[in-house]
């Protein structure tokens, strides 16, 4: 494969195969759970474990988009997704929070999935740039989140 100006394709980065392997593990690991609750509880275990890996400018503000998250929308369910943070309902991801780590990025990334009902016309975010997380901030994320899930 190349791209419009002739340079060769050359695959995902080592960072987005990472994520891939880290993924088809979560996979693995949620089949060998047995009931429900037991998965709803081992999901929830593997996103905070997960969250105090973090760096912490990351970890302190996946915590609070953890509380704001949980706490504004009980239905969504933690689950790890391609290794980080996010929240489903009815097991398709809604949100999810990427730290700046994960792939080298200059912020962290609150990021919205299809099932997300932000729709706002014929255009709307679904990525947010994270830098902190102040009051004003987790009032934006709970309006985005309660926005989501309604």
């Amino acid at each position: 494969m190349s791209d419009t100006v002739g340079n060769a394709y050359e695959g995902f980065t080592a960072e987005e195969r990472a994520a891939m392997k880290e993924h088809a593990r979560e996979l693995k690991t949620a089949a060998r759970r047995t009931s429900r609750a037991d998965k709803a509880a081992e999901a929830e275990r593997d996103v905070l474990a997960k969250i105090a890996e973090m760096g912490d400018s990351d970890r302190i503000m996946a915590e609070r988009v953890h509380a704001v998250v949980t706490a504004t929308a009980p239905a969504l369910t933690p689950k790890l997704w391609y290794g980080m943070p996010a929240y489903a309902l009815d097991g398709k991801i809604v949100c999810f929070f990427q730290s700046a780590a994960k792939f080298k990025a200059r912020y962290a990334t609150l990021g919205f999935n299809d099932p997300a009902r932000l729709d706002e016309g014929a255009m709307w975010a679904t990525g947010f740039a994270l830098t902190e997380v102040t009051p004003e901030v987790e009032a934006r994320i709970a309006a985005l989140v309660a926005q989501a899930v309604s």
